[in-house]
């Protein structure tokens, strides 16, 4: 089978050519620029992961929601069940960046932390 890619490793955009075999193996690549657009082709054709970034409700808090992403990148057919993860959790203020708000998401190891801060209404911080 053969694959079309737009590279995303930087502003370029190489278009890659990637043919993977039965195996899921890439035999062939082809019209990247760099060694990174290379291995990105591979990953993404082989076993393609994704950032998860989303918000979720702060209680108890100045701001009302907050915003998370996955500690890493996921394998992409987890995405789903982190997005159902995230959209069940409701954090209480205080949240601080890099705070743990979902653990091990969608049954990996990768956590799930708050991207940004939510001050508590009653002590401001």
């Amino acid at each position: 089978m053969k694959k079309t890619l737009i590279c995303i490793c930087c502003p370029k955009g190489c278009t890659l050519h990637v043919t993977v075999d039965e195996d899921r193996q890439v035999s062939d690549i082809n019209g990247y620029g760099c060694e990174n657009g290379r291995e990105y082709g591979i990953r993404e054709c082989t076993q393609p992961s994704r950032t998860v970034t989303s918000t979720v409700p702060v209680t108890g808090g100045v701001v009302t929601r907050v915003p998370v992403k996955t500690a890493r990148e996921i394998p992409k057919e987890l995405v789903p069940k982190c997005m159902e993860e995230i959209h069940q959790t409701v954090a209480r203020a205080p949240v601080r960046i890099g705070d743990i708000l979902i653990r091990r998401t969608a049954g990996t190891d990768i956590d799930v932390i708050a991207t940004g801060n939510a001050a508590g209404k009653e002590t401001g911080g």
